[in-house]
């Protein structure tokens, strides 16, 4: 998710986050992972992975790589590497 710098500050990164957890949640996603801003998405409840058992494909700095648990408790169990479709290897 992105936003052109001369429209950002103006709420539209955090109206596309809050959508996009809430379809994912509405179909029937239990968890989100996401490499971002670690100043950015901890406001929308994600956390570092490594307070999971979950880490990352891509060589990224721990605090990018962040979990959000649509539902609590929901990765309580789960290990091991997220994987991203291939297509995100083209951006």
């Amino acid at each position: 998710m992105a936003v052109l710098p001369k429209h950002q500050h103006k709420g539209i990164g955090s109206r596309l986050v809050e959508k996009g957890l809430e379809v994912c949640l509405s179909q029937g996603h239990q968890a989100v992972v996401v490499l971002g801003h670690p100043e950015f998405y901890p406001r929308f409840g994600f956390l570092s992975s490594t307070q999971y058992s979950i880490t990352s494909e891509y060589d990224v700095p721990p605090e990018v790589f962040m979990v959000k648990e649509l539902l609590q408790g929901a990765l309580a169990g789960h290990a091991g590497i997220a994987k991203y479709h291939h297509l995100f290897n083209e951006l």
